[in-house]
């Protein structure tokens, strides 16, 4: 039987999810901190991308300028605290441990990636970061989408993104 969300996720009666719309609220706003604050934070220790070093690197010409990346990362970071919370919804860390686990090992590779690439100047470093990222970001959907499909779907736009980033990484290393 599905919930009443219609999230898809399987209920059993009785075990709904049992959250204050406090606890509730903390609680997205602790993701919210985790995943935007945790990017903001990494960005600031990376730079954000502006280095002398990478100026001197070649870059395809599909290469998107640097201001687009605050706001794509962003918006990115928001859905993926509100993907973890609709999981969280579902019983909290004591139900949803595997699934909160794969995400917070995929949100570690993602912090990750910056300090490989601009930190230490290691884009093939950064370049097995973002793939074993990218197959994170599919267990994380996969587990999400066993909890609560709009918890899934939340990642899709990620997903994308960090394929076009990988892509893009991929590009970097080969032309340098």
């Amino acid at each position: 039987m599905s919930d009443a969300y219609g999230s898809g996720a399987v209920v059993v009666p009785g075990r709904a999810p049992a959250t204050s719309p406090a606890s509730s609220g903390a609680a997205l706003a602790g993701w919210l901190l985790l995943c935007v604050g945790g990017g903001a934070l990494i960005g600031l220790v990376s730079n954000g991308g502006e280095s002398a070093w990478y100026a001197t690197l070649r870059t395809p010409v599909w290469n998107p300028p640097t201001w687009l990346f605050g706001p794509v990362w962003t918006t990115l970071y928001a859905l993926m605290a509100v993907a973890a919370w609709l999981v969280w919804r579902r019983g909290g860390w004591v139900q949803q441990r595997p699934a909160l686990t794969v995400f917070l090992a995929q949100l570690l590779a993602n912090f990750a990636w910056s300090p490989f690439f601009f930190t230490a100047q290691r884009p093939g470093l950064a370049l097995a970061d973002i793939v074993l990222l990218w197959l994170l970001i599919v267990v994380t959907a996969w587990a999400f989408a066993r909890v609560d499909r709009r918890a899934a779907w939340l990642l899709a736009p990620y997903l994308a993104w960090v394929t076009y980033a990988a892509t893009l990484n991929a590009a970097i290393v080969a032309l340098n």
